[in-house]
């Protein structure tokens, strides 16, 4: 079968993106499978960043640019047999078969009218990275959708390995317009110098982000704000320097969402959390906001959920003041991870495949 498969935020390489691509993977052992991008430049940064195999998987021309009329995409999509879609509240129309993938929630786009709600009659298979994802896709799109958590890489084999005082966070840098960050690293270093001003000594906040070089001046500022304290900002990290940082951090946090009105934009919640579930295969308790998928991670025994900065510091002191617990949480946060880890993402991906 050949299978086209579409992720407008390649040049970007988030989660999502590594979510894509392992599909591209799993199935190209089987298919012929090609991505549509300009340049097979987002492949080769993929395979290293991601230590993903996509020695089977090429690139075609993007049939869903600008460069492409309307009759020439429709023309182009029937040479393939299959396309995957990551939309980003786009659905495409291809004359073909579509699965269309949803990462977020898409409040903000009117399905209403009669082209949108033929292009959604259209799609084959709609899939979900996570409930909550779901709960919104499906009221929107009025179709019941399939849930494939992500694919996520377990580090337990590395939690026998030494542990630091370090606190790590993980996330694509991305601007909101009403200000600050969508994973709010300017609240997590403003509670991490609190607890500096208040005493903390011999523990260091490490802020792993991903970014373009148009945010080359807004990561600079970043750093400058944070040089007084213990505080390490590290860009575009490899798999790598993930994997070394994952096996030596005791807690991880996450942010994205606070302050929000999540009702409203529920977009701006973490929709899933790869990095949290990773952090927890090697030993790291989250102490996570209560918001978005990470209460589907997450659960009582294996870390902590804070709504305001108060109660992310005082649960955070409470694991690094109370070793047992902290130990007896990371033992849990492991096995806790294990239910979104191993082999299980192509194994799904392949059963919605066949039944399509």
């Amino acid at each position: 079968m050949r299978i086209g498969i579409f992720d407008p935020y390649l040049d970007t390489l988030g989660g999502g993106e590594r979510y894509m691509l392992t599909i591209a993977s799993c199935l190209s052992k089987n298919n012929e499978v090609s991505v549509f991008w300009d340049s097979d430049n987002p492949l080769k940064e993929a395979e290293k960043r991601f230590e993903i195999n996509l020695s089977g998987v090429d690139t075609s021309g993007n049939i869903f640019s600008d460069k492409f009329s309307f009759s020439k995409r429709l023309k182009a999509s029937k040479e393939f047999d299959l396309i995957i879609y990551l939309s980003d509240g786009s659905i495409p129309l291809v004359l073909n078969k579509l699965i269309v993938h949803f990462q977020f929630p898409v409040e903000w786009v009117d399905y209403k009218n009669l082209l949108s709600k033929f292009k959604i009659r259209r799609i084959n298979k709609i899939i979900c990275n996570s409930l909550f994802t779901k709960k919104y896709i499906d009221k929107k799109l009025h179709r019941k959708s399939i849930v494939l958590y992500p694919p996520v890489v377990s580090y337990s084999s590395l939690h026998n390995l030494k542990k630091e005082n370090l606190i790590l966070t993980v996330g694509r840098f991305e601007k909101l317009k009403t200000g600050g960050t969508f994973k709010k690293h300017e609240i997590l270093i403003e509670a991490f110098k609190s607890l500096i001003k208040n005493g903390l000594k011999n523990w260091k906040l490490v802020i792993v982000v991903s970014h373009k070089e148009a945010d080359e001046d807004e990561i600079l500022k970043i750093k400058n704000n944070v040089k007084e304290y213990p505080i390490e900002i590290v860009r575009n990290a490899t798999w790598s320097v993930l994997e070394n940082l994952n096996k030596r951090t005791k807690i991880y946090w996450h942010a994205a969402g606070f302050g929000e009105d999540l009702e409203e934009y529920p977009e701006r919640a973490e929709h899933f959390g790869i990095t949290t579930v990773e952090a927890m295969s090697a030993g790291a308790v989250p102490v996570v906001i209560k918001a978005g998928g990470q209460m589907e991670i997450v659960d009582e025994k294996s870390g902590f959920f804070w709504n305001t900065r108060e109660e992310l510091i005082a649960k955070t002191l409470k694991l690094i003041n109370d070793e047992d617990l902290l130990s007896l949480m990371s033992k849990n946060a492991m096995e806790r991870s294990q239910l979104f880890t191993g082999y299980r993402f192509c194994k799904e991906l392949t059963k919605i495949i066949d039944e399509e």
